[in-house]
């Protein structure tokens, strides 16, 4: 299961290197940090119950931060 937190790291890594060539540095620096949080976690020799759970949990928060960002942050008609 720490390899498969390595595989994230290293996908969150070529994310972050694209962001940064697209010139969307914030993005890139979300993807960086990203990239940091679970290349640590994977040198962890945690549980897989323990992996399993943090990757819920990175889940459940991505997704209700996405969820707000495009519900009350995106503006309606703004990439026309």
């Amino acid at each position: 299961m720490d390899r498969m937190f390595r595989v994230l790291s290293f996908w969150t890594g070529i994310f972050a290197v694209m962001f940064y060539l697209g010139h969307m540095h914030v993005t890139s620096l979300i993807f960086l940090a990203q990239t940091g949080f679970f290349l640590l976690l994977s040198y962890l020799k945690l549980t897989e119950r323990m992996y399993i759970y943090i990757f819920g949990a990175y889940l459940t928060i991505f997704f209700a931060g996405f969820t707000y960002w495009t519900t009350f942050m995106m503006v309606p008609g703004a990439g026309e």
